[in-house]
């Protein structure tokens, strides 16, 4: 079923975190190490930094591309610019897809509710 921190907002410390990965992807073409990522933003080590890529990864703004020390992908930006309109067509989506394959009434009776919430708001999914 769903994450329990999906849909929860990233803390100060974990945005600060995603800004510099997202940089890092788009200067050097591949993820920073934990290290790499320790020693820029002043962290006292590098479990510090796994907690807070967990964190992102919980949330849905990170994955893991493989088990390698650089398979940090950014999945979801953090966009002060977003509409609350466009906030709510995105976290409809997510939600509708941790439900879709999922084969259980409870599953369909939430589709059917994210699907109402969508139409009312006149959102395509």
């Amino acid at each position: 079923m769903e994450k329990p921190l999906q849909n929860e907002r990233a803390t100060k410390k974990q945005k600060e975190l995603l800004n510099f990965i997202d940089g890092f992807i788009k200067g050097n073409g591949y993820g920073p190490s934990y290290r790499e990522v320790m020693r820029a933003l002043e962290y006292k080590s590098v479990s510090t930094v796994a907690a807070h890529v967990d964190g992102l990864i919980a949330r849905g703004y990170l994955e893991k591309t493989s088990t390698s020390a650089r398979s940090l992908a950014v999945v979801k930006q953090l966009d002060r610019h977003q509409t609350r309109e466009q906030w709510l067509a995105q976290e409809l989506k997510t939600r509708r897809h941790q439900f879709e394959g999922v084969n259980s009434a409870e599953a369909v009776r939430a589709i059917e509710s994210i699907d109402r919430v969508a139409a009312l708001f006149d959102i395509t999914l």
